[in-house]
């Protein structure tokens, strides 16, 4: 069960609190997480745009900020950015979110992860590529992350859904 709006500003306010005491990847990650969930629950355009606005601004900063971290929470860290660029996309429908997101992601499929993978083919299918959606879900299908209702499901794949490729990748991940 989620939070409640009041939840999040009460913890938003603790770990703004806590980032005055120091900062590291992880409460990066927890305060642009907080952000992203206000984007969803509010109802004012300006409201939601300052959210992701604070969350972007947050995520950049955080990859670069520290010299070190694990390799898992950069891409964590890359991953909630590229959401907050889609989300950014799905609110203005202004494909440049879309390229921003494939800049962030694309130096990053090496690491062969499915959510990577998943985020390419959103953004790809967004700017109305369809051979680049195609490749990047054949790839996303292949990892330990794929989901299948997700893939289902999304509206961002409406458009492929009567392709024959698309159909065969839902039928291969269904047995």
């Amino acid at each position: 069960m989620g939070l409640t709006t009041k939840q999040i500003i009460q913890r938003l306010g603790e770990t703004d609190q806590l980032y005055l005491q120091g900062n590291t990847p992880e409460l990066t990650l927890e305060r642009a997480d907080l952000r992203l969930q206000l984007v969803t629950l509010s109802e004012l355009r300006q409201e939601q745009r300052h959210f992701l606005q604070e969350a972007v601004v947050l995520l950049e900063q955080g990859r670069i900020e520290f010299e070190e971290m694990p390799l898992s929470m950069y891409i964590n860290l890359s991953l909630h950015l590229a959401k907050a660029y889609m989300m950014f996309f799905e609110l203005t429908k202004e494909p440049h979110f879309a390229l921003i997101t494939q800049q962030i992601l694309k130096p990053m499929a090496r690491y062969e992860h499915g959510d990577i993978y998943f985020f390419l083919a959103y953004a790809s299918a967004s700017k109305n590529e369809p051979a680049l959606t195609r490749h990047w879900l054949g790839k996303y299908t292949t990892t330990a992350e794929f989901e299948l209702e997700l893939l289902q499901q999304h509206p961002a794949f409406n458009d492929y859904r009567q392709h024959e490729w698309f159909s065969k990748i839902l039928k291969s991940k269904m047995h």
